[in-house]
């Protein structure tokens, strides 16, 4: 590379392969400036939370998925344990496919009482465009083992069709 400015850019340390802080549990911004051939890391601790805190209301957690085709069907697949069928939403409106649930949390918990506080409870979404033109008539879903599984058929001008060529 040459003289070229860069963009400090934010590091999650969190999710760095071999990162483990057991002791402190605390999340961590790191962010790089390598302008001038110099190295910048600038630490950012958030605030202690109070005891009382939880997660914000307004956040919405995103979901994961995969998605991938087969010669009719474009499968959509996302791990989502703990969320019931009757706590999910599926949509699908001109070609965009929603997922929307929400992980509820059964027990209470002070917050003095936990020593890890990692997964996420609450809602969470995803939204993604569908990459070819479905028939929306004939969707299946089934969420088993954990596993939220949508299957899209292609409509008929989507599917790949082998044209023979006469002699």
């Amino acid at each position: 590379m040459g003289n070229e400015e860069l963009p400090a850019q934010p590091v999650d340390v969190n999710t760095q392969p071999g990162y483990s802080d057991s002791e402190s549990n605390i999340s961590q911004m790191v962010a790089v400036d390598e302008t001038d051939d110099e190295t910048t890391i600038e630490s950012a601790e958030p605030e202690a939370q109070s005891e009382s805190e939880e997660w914000p209301t307004e956040y919405e957690g995103e979901l994961y998925i995969d998605m991938y085709q087969t010669k009719d069907n474009v499968v959509v697949k996302s791990t989502i344990a703990g969320v019931a069928a009757e706590d999910l939403d599926i949509t699908i409106a001109n070609d965009m496919l929603t997922i929307r649930g929400e992980r509820k949390r059964v027990e209470k918990i002070d917050q003095g009482d936990y020593f890890f506080q990692e997964c996420y409870w609450g809602g969470f979404s995803r939204s993604v465009i569908l990459p070819v033109d479905i028939d929306s008539e004939n969707i299946e879903a089934e969420l088993k083992d954990g596993i939220l599984t949508i299957i899209l058929p292609k409509a008929a001008k989507a599917k790949t069709k082998k044209i023979k060529i006469k002699a």
